[in-house]
């Protein structure tokens, strides 16, 4: 293995950027793993990406090699030979830096990682690499030359690199940077442990010359005898053609690309050809073989087809009004990022077990694993971005970012059946710029998705003793939603079943926080804080008093697990963690967890 020194910005140009658009159904292409071992060097000073005068190696001088290029093609004697990739430590990938060295447990800053590869590239093919999250900005570089960078450490993103890659001595370089800032999404203010690293999977991708870059299919808004989608190519290719099949309904279907690359078809049933199409629904998560077909490429995916819409204050599935009984869950499983699928499968068992055929995945896009489990297992899911608690709200740059992670979590999840709500903030304080902002955010997403559900956690206010529900946004969602914390931050329990609520919007309404802490195995009475009997008792009657809410029609009371937050340091009860899950970090069940999954027993007898 050749030696690669000085890093960090191993780099340099030309500068290749984004690919165009991102590739979807990514575990179903051809893919290679790049997962496992690899190098890293941790870089508080940045003195990989800045020299001592604060210029960035890969813009100040595009004709020469930058200080962290490998030291044999250093000419300029600028290399930091203090710094050597092989030499130093390994960490693996995907997975947060903070808990697997001690070092780094509270660290924010960059670290460079580096991993090493031999790849055959097949003649006439495209490569690409594509990361599932990096937290938070990311600098990308392979063999010299710098793919792009990346905002968001929760959605995918990807790079062409079919010119670049060799068949020996690869070696990719990620510059990852964690730093919180005012003017991030989110900001520097949030109440969950800032993760830093590659903490999704990184995998490379090779497609035919011409490929099918993004997809969508699902049944027609207002019609369920009608399918409707849209097929996009790599290249714009007129008259393209594409065979769309789902073996299983008897349907195939040819159609073309415009100029444009783009096909958009809609087939109907009008006939009856297809026989009975079997909705999906969380007592039957039907899933249909869907295969999409060019001279060059078979894609596969597994779709399943339903309808979600409003009337009044029902949500309802497939034509029938359902009760939302649900849990917020963070994507953190035992203390650490949840990185594979089988934490996915762990996480949501636990939600099925308490009964719940809803999840709001807080309080950002989750690990795509989160998503294709839910849809086999018959979870509805609230998919939510980080525009949280108080961001930048006049700020227009703040604004592109939190429209990118948007746009880039539709485009992964919207084949997804079990996606129904696309949550635009989470507890973001009233004013005009923000009413802008997030009004902004709704109509971008129905331009990117009309057929699902639009909410976004809201505050409410006391008036009286009522509590009222009168958010200005609540003219712009389909789903009225606000967190609440009686007898936790605030309030008295023992009149909470008392409370009176009053909404100007005669829309569902569901309660997308309620909750309260417990150390797990501390007991004492229901009135001493932190006991697993007080937990409990607060559910109790909180749950009464959700009742009575008007045109009440779901919950997801936080949280299903305990997850480490740097803002809770109780000694000996918090310990860096948020107590108030149903479930200890450990795995452990409060008791809380059984008055829950007793009321759910009881909704879904009302329901379903």
């Amino acid at each position: 293995m050749f030696n690669i020194k000085i890093i960090l910005v191993a780099i340099l140009f030309p500068f290749v950027g984004l690919s165009q658009g991102l590739l979807t159904n990514t575990v179903n292409r051809n893919i290679t793993s790049l997962n496992g071992s690899w190098n890293y060097i941790i870089d508080p000073y940045e003195n990989g990406y800045y020299n001592f005068h604060s210029e960035v190696y890969d813009q100040k001088n595009p004709t020469s090699t930058s200080a962290f290029y490998n030291n044999y093609h250093a000419k300029d004697k600028l290399e930091l030979v203090e710094y050597d990739f092989d030499k130093s430590p390994t960490i693996i990938v995907p997975g947060d830096w903070n808990t697997q060295k001690e070092n780094l447990f509270y660290y924010e800053g960059t670290v460079w990682y580096k991993k090493s590869f031999d790849y055959l590239l097949k003649e006439n093919k495209r490569l690409y690499v594509y990361f599932g999250a990096i937290n938070y900005n990311a600098d990308v570089y392979l063999n010299g030359t710098k793919l792009g960078t990346h905002e968001g450490g929760f959605t995918p993103f990807d790079f062409e690199v079919t010119s670049i890659v060799k068949r020996k001595d690869n070696y990719l370089v990620v510059k990852a940077d964690n730093k919180r800032s005012l003017e991030a999404v989110p900001t520097v203010n949030t109440d969950w442990w800032n993760y830093g690293g590659i903490t999704r999977d990184v995998l490379l991708i090779e497609e035919p010359g011409v490929l099918v870059q993004d997809y969508t299919i699902q049944l027609k808004k207002g019609d369920v005898n009608t399918i409707i989608g849209y097929v996009t190519m790599s290249n714009p290719v007129q008259g393209k053609k594409i065979t769309i099949s789902i073996p299983e309904l008897k349907i195939e279907k040819e159609i073309q690309t415009t100029s444009g690359g783009k096909a958009v078809f809609e087939f109907s049933n009008d006939s009856g050809n297809w026989g009975t199409l079997k909705y999906w629904s969380p007592e039957s998560p039907k899933l249909y073989e869907v295969l999409i077909k060019t001279d060059h490429q078979l894609l596969k995916d597994n779709i399943g087809f339903r309808t979600i819409e409003t009337k009044g204050p029902d949500i309802l599935l497939n034509g029938k009004s359902i009760y939302l009984r649900g849990i917020s869950i963070h994507e953190e499983y035992k203390g650490k990022r949840a990185t594979r699928e089988s934490d996915a499968l762990a996480l949501l068992s636990w939600a099925k077990e308490l009964g719940c055929n809803y999840v709001r995945l807080a309080h950002y896009p989750h690990n795509e694993y989160m998503l294709r489990m839910a849809d086999k297992m018959g979870l509805l899911v609230w998919e939510e971005i980080p525009v949280y608690w108080t961001i930048d709200f006049k700020n227009e740059a703040t604004y592109s970012n939190a429209k990118n992670q948007l746009t880039e979590a539709i485009t992964r999840d919207k084949n997804r059946a079990c996606v129904i709500i696309w949550s635009m903030a989470n507890e973001t304080p009233l004013s005009e710029a923000r009413n802008s902002f997030l009004i902004k955010l709704i109509n971008h997403t129905k331009t990117l998705d009309s057929s699902r559900l639009i909410s976004a956690a809201q505050l409410t206010r006391n008036e009286n003793g009522i509590g009222i529900i009168d958010d200005k946004i609540g003219e712009y969602v389909d789903i009225i939603a606000f967190n609440e914390y009686m007898g936790w931050y605030g309030g008295d329990l023992a009149t909470a079943p008392e409370v009176n609520w009053s909404s100007p919007y005669n829309k569902p309404v569901v309660v997308s926080e309620f909750g309260g802490g417990a150390k797990q195995g501390l007991h004492g009475s229901r009135d001493e804080r932190w006991t697993e009997e007080y937990q409990e008792y607060l559910y109790q009657q909180n749950l009464l008093m959700i009742d009575k809410i008007p045109n009440i029609r779901g919950i997801s009371p936080w949280i299903l697990t305990d997850f480490r937050s740097p803002r809770r340091m109780l000694p000996g009860i918090q310990d860096g963690f948020n107590r108030k899950g149903l479930i200890s970090d450990q795995g452990m069940k409060k008791k809380a967890f059984f008055i829950l999954q007793d009321f759910y027993k009881t909704k879904k007898l009302q329901f379903d």
